[in-house]
């Protein structure tokens, strides 16, 4: 699911937002050497990975990712099937193949949980030698994955899924300026072209069942002239329509391990009528008008990501996502919850092993539920502490995001203190209504307010003073001008 998106560029080395970043890594204890034992293991297991008999490197895969983007979990080909309807062929990287359970590589990685994204750089969850080598899966290189293969029907909806391990080999590395080009200007192959085709179809799907998918622009962070200024860059379709194939093999991994009766879930309940109450008053700072008889999905959806409005409003959307959480079960046991509020079905995470941990235990248990086996010990072992691992890993990850944003955020205003601002109380805090939080016009920034004794006015525009922002305590406060 989306996640805020803060890049840099630009800075000088020693300028403050810089020097802010290394701090909150320290301040955090963010793991970024590995251990030795846990390098010279990713270096073993990169020259001699576990290899599976079965050879699909005749499938002429591609990937779509960032152009900058070295860790490649996912490659696909799609193709129409005789009589109607398509085929997915969707390659995972096959973390399993290099991690021994139980070993120092392995341990690092329960450390770690997820790769956690700065604004200057990433923290991976396995060595580089795996992560952005071995196992990533490169254009060129033939390496072991997790192939599925999904049919659909000429709608768009799953008939029939398959999982096993396979030698598979990408053709091309796309990027997503590149893929929309293609698909634009009719110069695609059909595998891509079909990418469109099924994307759409799959985002219809996803709105008959009352899903949502956010399309949150990266904020960019550029230095100019000794200030900051902040840029958007909105997703392309082509953003959506891969993420759509990620998600229908989410979708399919989760009905895979419901129908074996073990399994880990990505589960998110229905948000509270005061978080959905809160981002009506964003809407409202942001003047984007959102009826009463309007549903969140329906707003969502008739939102510009390349209008920044719109695109401030979509990163505070995230919010809602905030209660998601993974739920694990064995033995037949069916856990009430089974469904994430925003897919509106079953869900779960399997398409990301390289970034984050769980995936590589999904994997394992949809293709045990799809051999009919029963699942590897050693994953069946982990599945009860895996929850709280990753909700633990998860808070650090959400932690860095708010706490970059913040940090960025000040640099963003560093050298405006003084200013006047027009903006919208969103929020008072319960028995302090003098303590809130403000959301900017324009600039696109959420901040804290105290008013020296004035109750704060809800939901309505106030002009307000920039009293502080300092990159290197994170904050930003403002107080009614």
């Amino acid at each position: 699911m989306p996640r805020r998106h803060l890049r840099v560029t630009g800075a000088a080395e020693a300028a403050p937002l810089w020097a802010a970043l290394r701090a909150l890594r320290t301040e955090l204890d963010v793991p970024e050497e590995f251990p030795a034992d846990v390098l010279a293991e990713a270096a073993r297991a990169a020259a001699s990975p576990r290899l599976p008999a079965y050879d699909a490197t005749d499938i002429p895969l591609f990937t779509v990712d960032p152009p900058t983007s070295v860790d490649l979990d996912q490659a696909m080909h799609l193709a129409r099937r005789d009589g109607g309807g398509f085929r997915v062929s969707y390659a995972i990287a096959d973390v399993a193949a290099y991690v021994t359970p139980g070993g120092p590589l392995d341990a690092e990685a329960h450390r770690r949980v997820t790769t956690l994204y700065f604004p200057d750089e990433k923290v991976p969850l396995y060595p580089t030698a795996l992560s952005e080598g071995a196992a990533s899966l490169l254009p060129g290189q033939t390496c072991p994955a997790v192939l599925w293969t999904i049919d659909l029907d000429a709608d768009g909806r799953t008939e029939r899924t398959d999982v096993r391990r396979a030698l598979v080999r990408s053709r091309a590395k796309l990027d997503y300026e590149g893929v929309q080009k293609a698909v634009d200007d009719g110069t695609a192959e059909e595998p891509l072209a079909l990418l469109a085709v099924i994307g759409a179809l799959r985002e219809q799907q996803e709105v008959d069942r009352g899903g949502i998918s956010l399309d949150v622009p990266e904020q960019e962070i550029v230095e100019r002239d000794g200030t900051y200024e902040l840029a958007f860059r909105a997703p392309h379709p082509a953003d959506g329509w891969n993420a759509q194939i990620s998600l229908l093999t989410g979708m399919a991994a989760a009905d895979l391990m419901i129908a074996s009766g073990t399994g880990i879930l990505r589960t998110l309940p229905t948000a509270p009528d005061g978080a959905v109450a809160r981002l009506r008053r964003t809407a409202a700072a942001l003047r984007i008008d959102w009826p009463h008889h309007v549903s969140y999905a329906q707003l969502v959806r008739s939102l510009d990501p390349r209008r920044p409005h719109h695109a401030a409003f979509l990163q505070e959307c995230t919010t809602l996502l905030r209660g998601a959480g993974y739920t694990a079960f064995a033995g037949g046991r069916i856990p009430e919850l089974t469904t994430h509020a925003a897919v509106a079905a079953p869900y779960a995470h399997c398409t990301a092993p390289l970034r984050r941990l769980v995936d590589r235990y999904a994997s394992e248990l949809c293709l045990a539920a799809c051999a009919d086996e029963p699942p590897p010990e050693w994953v069946l072992a982990a599945l009860d502490r895996l929850p709280k691992e990753m909700a633990d890993g998860t808070r650090r990850g959400n932690t860095v995001e708010r706490e970059c944003v913040d940090i960025v955020e000040a640099a963003l205003l560093r050298g405006r203190v003084g200013e006047i601002f027009d903006a919208v109380v969103v929020d008072v805090k319960d028995g302090e209504p003098s303590v809130g939080t403000v959301q900017l016009t324009d600039p696109a920034v959420v901040a804290r307010i105290e008013s020296d004794s004035a109750k704060l006015p809800l939901g309505e525009r106030l002009r307000v003073r920039l009293a502080q922002a300092d990159p290197g305590t994170a904050k930003v406060q403002f107080a009614p001008a």
